[in-house]
This record gives C-alpha cells, sequence and structure tokens, in this order.
C-alpha cells in the first residue's frame, strides 16, 4: 500500500514538470521572435518600462552665434545661471537720476534732451529741464508720442536692463560707484511710454518684450551689450528668448551705438 501510493505521487507529478517546461519555453521562443522581427517603434513595450517622452528643444542658437560682433555671438559669451535673490535689493542704492557725467543736469532730463525732438526748455535752470517735446518712433511701439511736462507727463525713463533684475544678475556685489554708473548709463535707458514701461516692470525679455516686433531686435541687442559691458550673467529662460528673437534678425549687429546725450543750452526766449 505505501508503495502504491509512492508510485502513483511520482505520476502525478510528471505532467506538472512537463508543463512547467513547455510554458517557459513558449515564453522564450515569443521574447526572440519579438527581438529578431524588432519591436514597432509607435507600440508599447510589452514589458518593462516605457519609451521616455519627449521633450519641448531649446531655442535653436541664431546664425552669427560664435561672431563676438553680432548681437548673438555676444550673447552665446555671457555666463547663464539662475535668478538670484532680491535679497537687500533697494532702488534708491543705483543713485538713479543722479548727475554722474557732472553736466549740471539730472539723468531724467538728460534722457529727454536726448530722445525728444522740438524740445522746450524751462528757462532758469541752464537748458536741463525739458517742458514739451515730441518722442518719434517710441523704441517699444513704434508711434510718436507727444510730451507735454505740465499736462499728461506721458513718458517714463525706462532701464532697458531692470534695477531689479541687475540686481538678480550680478550687481548685488556691485560697489556704489558702479551700481550709480549702472543707473544712469545713456546705453541702458530710453525715453518710452509710462504704460509700456510699467507693464514691464522688471521683467526680463522672457517676461516682456515690446509689442512692435520690429524694434525687439533693436531692443535686445542693447540688453545684451548692457548685460556683456557690466559682466551680468543671463537666465536660461531669458537666453531662450532673446535666441528666439535674434532668430528672426539674423547677423544683427552687437548695440554699439553711442548713445550719449547733448550737453545743455540755454533755453530760447
Amino acid at each position: 500500500m505505501t508503495r502504491a501510493r509512492g508510485r502513483s505521487t511520482r505520476r502525478n507529478a510528471s505532467p506538472r514538470r512537463a508543463g512547467g517546461i513547455g510554458v517557459g519555453a513558449l515564453a522564450l521562443l515569443l521574447l526572440v521572435a519579438w527581438v529578431m522581427i524588432g519591436p514597432d517603434p509607435e507600440a508599447e513595450l510589452p514589458f518593462g518600462p516605457s519609451a521616455p517622452t519627449r521633450t519641448e528643444s531649446a531655442a535653436p542658437a541664431p546664425s552669427g552665434a560664435t561672431d563676438p560682433s553680432t548681437a548673438a555671438g555676444q550673447l552665446a559669451a555671457l555666463e547663464v545661471k539662475g535668478r538670484a535673490p532680491t535679497t537687500g535689493y533697494d532702488r534708491d542704492l543705483f543713485g538713479w537720476r543722479d548727475d554722474t557725467d557732472h553736466n549740471g543736469c539730472d539723468t531724467r532730463n538728460d534722457v529727454l534732451r536726448r530722445d525728444l525732438t522740438d524740445v522746450e526748455l524751462k528757462p532758469g535752470t541752464d537748458g536741463c529741464v525739458v517742458l514739451a517735446g515730441t518722442l518719434e518712433d517710441s523704441a517699444y511701439s513704434g508711434q510718436d508720442v507727444a510730451f507735454d511736462r505740465e499736462k499728461d507727463n506721458s513718458l517714463d525713463i525706462d532701464h532697458v536692463v531692470a534695477l531689479s533684475d541687475a540686481w538678480q544678475s550680478g550687481a548685488s556685489g556691485w560697489d556704489e560707484d558702479t551700481l550709480r554708473a549702472f543707473a544712469n548709463d545713456p546705453r541702458n535707458l530710453l525715453a518710452v511710454e509710462d504704460s509700456l514701461n510699467r507693464s514691464k516692470g522688471d521683467g526680463d525679455a522672457a517676461t516682456w518684450l515690446p509689442p512692435d516686433s520690429s524694434q525687439r531686435c533693436d531692443y535686445v541687442a542693447r540688453q545684451v551689450a548692457v548685460k556683456s559691458d557690466y559682466g551680468l550673467w543671463v537666465k536660461p529662460a531669458e537666453k531662450d528668448a532673446m535666441q528666439r528673437v535674434l532668430a528672426t534678425c539674423e547677423g544683427f549687429p552687437a548695440f554699439t551705438d553711442d548713445a550719449a546725450w547733448p550737453a545743455p543750452r540755454p533755453a530760447t526766449t
């Protein structure tokens, strides 16, 4: 009786082992066939992790990206870093409107005298204070804007590279003289519509560009030149935005214009 039970147990076990071997062999054959035929690139894998998803590529570098005489080449040479904190930032630290060139006039009126036509000066101010004039072909809107100090004072002076942006891009480590020089640098200052200046705020090229698209290459080239001259860095998204703009005007020259303002002249009566 005991031997019969033993033989019966061995006979019942052999089909299970054979079945297990058959399933394993079938799985192996299917795997070999799948590898030899090759996977469908559009199909999901039968096992293992799914294929990686596609990611959006960065903005392509514009033509001339290695030529330092172009805005794109100048941009390529800038350091790329993240935004630094605003800790310690105070607009007054920059000494904006100081008479840094010692011509007897504050910076706001220097810019107005440079950027406006048909300028009317206030008597008794040594040719400094601008009462009225016309901003022709605004650097941000392309429009002509009438300016009247007594009526609407419709123009602001914009820092092309905003003071807060500069602070978060390396200026926090500057000494007092460099802060003042930057804030009153003619290359970084433009007379523009007050509404556009305020909509820009302290944004960089990633968050704000002139609404007139024909002005954007000049705007970005000026920003790049200022950041280059002062050793400021650009943020990754900012650089991408600048590259996209400069790709629309390949070979656009680096900003080298003489942006100085004219010397004060006596008001005519």
